[in-house]
């Protein structure tokens, strides 16, 4: 710990560090709150996209046993292009929205390929978007898991160093200041008793 000087000065400067760290620590503990929050609702969200997945899934499992090599056709006829994404604010942390994909779809045969194709295709394309959903989804997470870190080590600063300290210091100034004060009229007293005026009206 750092020496402190024990002066009046230095007590009114530890203690208006006191009352900063008091009045930003509810703020940051507010927002340490909110952090975990929005993290329990996008586990929530990925949870839901990836049920969904398996209820897509099972439908396609119908079709793809209709192939003889196991769907590796009906995989390969849709694939990602790209992740459309916008941007939002997550106290302040900002993160990536799924806004859908966009999608290459090699061209179908109307007349070699079965009147489901276009349904499977669809029903594919929808598990695409959904795996993709997901992937925006942990990268919010993980976003917002980093700022719920910084935010949680600057909390326990402030709550374990910084507040305590600052409390220390000033009860430690205090006494000494306390001390001086003291010494200083005790002093006084002294050097009145000894005083030659004092000493002859005795």
């Amino acid at each position: 710990m750092a020496k402190i000087k024990l002066t009046k000065t230095e007590l009114k400067a530890q203690t208006d560090a006191l009352k900063r760290f008091q009045r930003f620590l509810p703020m940051l503990q507010l927002k340490k709150q909110q952090l975990q929050g929005e993290i329990a609702g996008i586990v929530a969200k990925a949870d839901a996209v990836s049920a969904r997945e398996r209820e897509v899934r099972a439908h396609l499992d119908g079709w793809v046993a209709l192939f003889a090599t196991g769907g590796e056709e009906l995989e390969g006829l849709v694939t990602v292009k790209s992740i459309r994404t916008s941007q939002a604010n997550i106290a302040g942390v900002e993160i990536p929205v799924f806004d859908g994909i966009d999608t290459d779809v090699k061209p179908i045969d109307l007349w070699a390929t079965p009147a489901w194709m276009d349904d499977a295709v669809s029903a594919w394309t929808s598990v695409l978007a959904l795996q993709s959903e997901r992937v925006v989804l942990e990268e919010q997470k993980r976003r917002i898991a980093e700022e719920l870190r910084t935010t949680s080590q600057r909390v326990n600063l402030f709550e374990k160093v910084k507040i305590p300290s600052c409390r220390e210091n000033i009860r430690v100034i205090k006494i000494a200041i306390g001390d001086e004060q003291t010494a200083a009229v005790t002093r006084g007293k002294i050097a009145k008793s000894r005083s030659p005026g004092e000493g002859e009206a005795a």
